[in-house]
């Protein structure tokens, strides 16, 4: 299989190297990741100034590719279409330092370079592992690739996306993993306020509240349990139902 690799944290972020050395044991794998930390950015692109390729060959972990000073979304177009010796099989991006579970799939990255590479039709997961001091890349990459290889793409709808999240409760790859919807009531709305050095009013986002939970197992709330977390993603932006109703109240 051919496997290109991105994530919102940078080329030589840890996760990524190693996503890139447990893939690359048995398939073809290439590189094409920020520069720079993009998180929060979603599929934000590049098009005010030109994109930078810079090419990277990291002998330690085998894998080549290359750095870009823009978006993991700029970063999987370029591959596909540019940068990248083979059409890809799979787009991957991650492994995420941080969980990216309920509304923040809406804002993460790393879920953003996913959502890029099912634009055009591939096959394309996103993986993150709880953002701890002692975080497990290695366990986090072993669960997600067992997952990620039982996947039947063609009985899955076109342009899915499949994000998969694992917290730091799991201590061993030998974990089910809990199939849930994403959790859609808001969070992280309230801001800390102060005074910088200059004298001028900020307001700095933090992440409470947490999310009112639903009356249903969410991967929020499954990922709070301690329970590895797959949902199912749609790069499609219609809303179908939205539009028959509002078509009708012109009629």
């Amino acid at each position: 299989m051919k496997v290109l690799i991105t994530n919102d944290d940078g080329f030589f972020a840890r996760g990524l190297k190693t996503l890139a050395r447990h893939i690359g044991e048995n398939h073809e794998v290439f590189v094409v990741a920020p520069q720079t930390e993009q998180s929060g950015i979603s599929q934000a692109i590049t098009f005010l100034r030109p994109l930078n390729p810079n090419h990277v060959y990291n002998k330690q972990q085998q894998c080549t590719g290359y750095s870009v000073n823009g978006t993991p979304a700029d970063c999987v177009k370029l591959g596909i279409h540019e940068l990248a010796p083979w059409k890809p099989d799979l787009i991957v991006s991650g492994i995420n330092f941080g969980l990216n579970v309920g509304i923040n799939v809406n804002h993460s990255g790393t879920v953003g370079g996913a959502f890029a590479g099912s634009m055009f039709g591939i096959p394309s997961v996103s993986i993150s592992v709880e953002g701890t001091e002692n975080a497990n890349f290695d366990l986090a990459a072993e669960i997600a690739w067992s997952i990620v290889e039982k996947i039947e793409w063609d009985k899955l709808p076109t342009k899915s996306v499949v994000n998969i999240n694992v917290p730091r409760q799991v201590q061993s790859a030998d974990i089910a993993p809990v199939f849930v919807p994403v959790e859609t009531n808001p969070l992280g709305y309230h801001f800390q306020k102060g005074v910088d050095p200059k004298n001028r009013h900020f307001f700095w986002a933090t992440n409470a509240p947490a999310p009112e939970p639903s009356s249903f197992l969410t991967d929020t709330q499954a990922a709070f349990q301690g329970r590895v977390t797959v949902s199912t993603l749609s790069y499609d932006p219609n809303n179908a139902p939205a539009l028959n109703a509002l078509s009708n109240q012109f009629k």
